[in-house]
């Protein structure tokens, strides 16, 4: 059985709308299903507004679904009351991408550590003090950095303090929002293989959201593209990246830059991403593919499976 099963899952949101007119709905995921292993780092990339992140906060409950089941060891978190949903949260937590704006400032790293440790343990409170210091150590920070303010630390040290936070109830799953995003490019590299360690070493399991398809092929065993709420292609990192599926994903990868000439054409999407209070009808991505043929603007194409752990929401796979 794998540790997270989401099946199906749909968020919206209400769009405010002139008196007297049709009430609208944003659909940001649109029928997500997929599974996680014990110990897996799966990563999800794609374009801003794709809905990654409103995925991401609808698994740890800080979103609301409209249907949908988000099942974590068989236990479905939708259907959990408030009582039982707390209980629950010590085997999920989250890494927010803001490292500025998820710390309270007024509380020193080790009362931010504290404030999870009194939730989740039976610690007293030496013990607590003790068990906090162990994971600023963790994250590579030094004894003192228990009793200083987030605006001691620079980008770099407040993600790590996050992360140390994230792991305080040593959850089972950890969802990581672009958590590299907001730092400097040398800082990316260290907070990548401090999770990555994490991960081989606590068997963690992570749900690794970026932008940036390098960084998540570099940290994830497998893939996922998802494009206007819908899961484009997924499938093993390798695979994924040497030989893309999809149009989409073939777009994402001409355009990571790389020091040597790679030889891969780069592939310039007309537009933007449609509107997801008024998708297209067909292929979400047809407007903007230029492999683009009829029946992609009449039909949606199904997630499919195309073998060998690889599965393609496109008419016509692989066709370069």
């Amino acid at each position: 059985m794998p540790l997270l099963e989401v099946r199906d899952l749909h968020v919206t949101f209400p769009v405010p709308t002139p008196l007297f007119r049709r009430k609208k709905r944003l659909c940001a995921v649109n029928g997500v299903s997929f599974t996680l292993e014990q110990g897996e780092i799966l990563g999800l990339v794609g374009e801003s507004g794709c809905g990654k992140s409103t995925l991401g906060r609808t698994i740890v409950r800080l979103e609301q679904e409209e249907s949908g089941a988000i099942l974590l060891n068989g236990r479905d978190l939708t259907r959990l009351g408030n009582a039982e949903l707390r209980r629950e949260r010590r085997n999920f937590q989250m890494i927010f991408q803001d490292p500025y704006g998820s710390l309270n400032p007024r509380l020193t790293a080790g009362q931010s550590i504290d404030e999870v440790l009194r939730l989740h343990s039976e610690l007293s409170i030496g013990e607590r003090r003790e068990r906090a210091a162990q994971l600023l150590k963790r994250v590579g920070l030094n004894g003192d950095a228990l009793d200083r303010y987030p605006h001691q630390f620079s980008g770099g040290q407040r993600q790590r303090i996050g992360i140390a936070r994230a792991l305080a109830a040593e959850p089972k799953f950890i969802v990581a929002d672009e958590p590299v995003s907001a730092l400097d490019v040398s800082v990316q590299a260290a907070i990548v293989n401090l999770l990555k360690d994490i991960q081989q070493e606590q068997g963690t399991s992570f749900l690794f959201i970026a932008h940036d398809l390098a960084v998540v092929e570099h940290i994830s065993r497998r893939i996922m593209v998802m494009y206007l709420g819908r899961i484009m292609e997924s499938g093993p990192s390798q695979a994924l990246t040497s030989a893309p599926l999809h149009p989409y994903t073939r777009a994402l990868l001409s355009a990571v830059p790389t020091l040597q000439p790679s030889g891969v054409k780069r592939i310039v999407l007309a537009g933007d991403v449609p509107s997801p209070v008024d998708p297209p009808p067909g292929c979400p991505f047809h407007p903007r593919c230029p492999k683009a043929k009829a029946v992609c603007r009449r039909e949606l194409p199904p997630l499919t499976d195309c073998g060998n752990g690889r599965c393609c929401a496109c008419f016509f796979p692989g066709e370069a």
